[in-house]
């Protein structure tokens, strides 16, 4: 605001449909590949780490599921972290790498979303907010050479085509799209080896949030960076689905049906499978 209690000029002038250009003009160094890396006392950066998200396909959508672990080094750095996100009503974006700069680039992402539909009064295609999403990864690249490393994935409900689709990336902004289902993050090996014995054509909605919520199971119980749901604290991951009707995150009671459904599973015989 100016003195007079007015938006300056740069706020009324029609600009850019991108709202992350418009802040490289107007505030630059609030991009997140401009912050400053935060450090210790001990000049350690402070920069607690983000594991793991997977996503897959549907019939009618897509799944994306995170584990609630953040670790800073050998750390449990927090128990609750959220690494999935509404990118907008039709789309999700999960985070994994550098928590703190990956949480903020899912902020600007949204904005820059919610920016363009104001301008141009229609929705971005799919296709169209996945390159969006690299953009804003490639501006991150300085601070990814000096180890502050944001992964992303995106995932969304096609409105052209009809079917979830799935986009991962690398710390360049490289974009790639995936088929079926796909994980990042340091527990994404385990996971993802699990999506391929439980994904089929044609899953429905329910079955596609357990197979999420298993992969997730394995990828714990292989990776330490990875958390498994916590009855005691009552942790379950985020899990959300996205589809003609838009983005859902599923309630943490169905999460827990799950999950005691699928322990129940693995003890059985008395022992885990």
């Amino acid at each position: 605001m100016t003195g007079s209690g007015r938006l300056p000029d740069a706020f009324l002038r029609p600009g850019s449909s991108s709202f992350a250009d418009f802040l490289a003009q107007q505030a630059p160094e609030l991009l997140p590949g401009r912050l400053p890396a935060r450090a210790s006392e001990g000049g350690t950066p402070l920069a607690p780490h983000a594991t793991t998200i997977v996503a897959l396909v549907f019939d009618g959508g897509v799944v994306m599921a995170g584990d609630r672990r953040a670790t800073a080094g050998t750390m449990i750095a927090s128990r609750e972290i959220e690494k999935v996100f509404p990118a907008d009503e039709f789309s999700a974006v999960g985070i994994s790498g550098s928590a703190g700069i990956g949480v903020d680039l899912a902020r600007l992402f949204q904005l820059e979303l919610e920016h363009y539909e104001k301008i141009e009064g229609s929705l971005l295609s799919l296709d169209g907010k996945a390159n969006r999403l690299g953009t804003l990864l490639r501006a991150n690249l300085p601070l990814a050479m000096q180890g502050l490393v944001v992964v992303p994935l995106f995932a969304g409900y096609d409105l052209d085509r009809g079917i979830g689709r799935i986009f991962s990336y690398d710390p360049t902004g490289g974009r790639y799209e995936e088929h079926e289902h796909h994980g990042t993050g340091s527990g994404s090996i385990f996971a993802r080896g699990a999506l391929k014995k439980l994904w089929k054509p044609g899953l429905a909605a329910a079955d596609a949030v357990r197979v999420a919520v298993e992969a997730l199971y394995d990828a714990a119980d292989d990776d330490s960076a990875t958390g498994g749901p916590d009855p005691v604290r009552r942790i379950w991951p985020v899990v959300a689905t996205v589809t003609s009707a838009g983005y859902r995150r599923v309630p943490d009671d169905e999460l827990a049906d799950v999950v005691t459904a699928l322990v129940a599973a693995r003890t059985e015989g008395g022992r885990l499978a």
